[in-house]
């Protein structure tokens, strides 16, 4: 039987890529799990999808608004009691924002109120139930916070504002609450978009063979690390950021 059988997950933006990923494994791990989504469409799809698996709720939420933050946490303590986990995904994932000198201040503050403050105000309004359940958080980065392209500047900055701001909660909270992050490279995630936008990854042998680790990420592979996370075996880890990558980010890369 898994560690995590009998417990409560809350995974913010759950409907679809990653955030859905999570969901269902964490569901197949025995898990009763919230999915938050801003994107109501995609939210009741995956609701309804996944719960063949366990016990799952949507709830519409938009992270970067207090209110609808606080509703959140009080539907998932009214419906399942406590909560052990929260995992904050919820974000804004297109990255190119053109040159800075043409960065309208509403299209960062779009992207850093998605991407950082929603993993602060859900963070802030669980800690209390966390608290209670000596549970634990992950936050989803980005190998963006540690290098980049160019014109991205709004995306790397929120998350590389993750990055920091897990380990701030992660001496903050603890020993209680244990926070870390991750930090995703490359994931092909189209055939794990709702089924209106769904696609198969088009990938070439390229896009696999620039990998050390040989080929492009899978979600599967942030969930199950999410999982590890948040189970009784990484009860030593708390305030750092794992990079998964399939080793990217230690690659020399030399135009020749």
């Amino acid at each position: 039987m898994s560690t995590l059988t009998g417990k409560v997950a809350l995974v913010t933006g759950a409907g679809q890529g990653i955030g859905r990923a999570i969901a269902k494994h964490l569901l197949e791990s025995g898990m009763s799990v919230v999915i938050a989504e801003l994107d109501d469409e995609a939210g009741q799809e995956t609701a309804a999808d996944l719960e063949v698996y366990g016990d799952i709720l949507f709830q519409h939420c938009d992270v970067g608004k207090e209110d609808d933050v606080q509703a959140l946490l009080a539907t998932t303590l009214e419906r399942f009691g406590s909560l052990d986990a929260l995992i904050n995904n919820a974000g804004i994932a297109t990255p190119y924002t053109g040159p800075i000198e043409q960065l309208e201040l509403a299209e960062w503050n779009r992207r850093i109120a998605a991407n950082l403050t929603g993993v602060f105000l859900c963070s802030k309004h669980a800690v209390p139930a966390l608290r209670r359940s000596r549970g634990a958080i992950v936050n989803i980065a980005s190998t963006r916070a540690l290098q980049s392209e160019a014109h991205t500047e709004a995306y790397a900055a929120s998350k590389g504002g993750i990055v920091a701001l897990t380990h701030a909660m992660a001496i903050s909270l603890g020993p209680e609450i244990r926070v870390n992050a991750i930090s995703p490279g490359w994931i092909a995630v189209e055939d794990w978009k709702k089924a209106s936008a769904r696609s198969q990854p088009v990938l070439s042998e390229d896009d696999h063979g620039q990998h050390p680790a040989g080929r492009v990420g899978r979600p599967q592979d942030i969930a199950s690390m999410v999982a590890y996370l948040i189970g009784l075996e990484s009860t030593f880890i708390t305030g750092q950021n794992l990079v998964i990558d399939g080793g990217m980010t230690r690659k020399m890369i030399y135009v020749e």
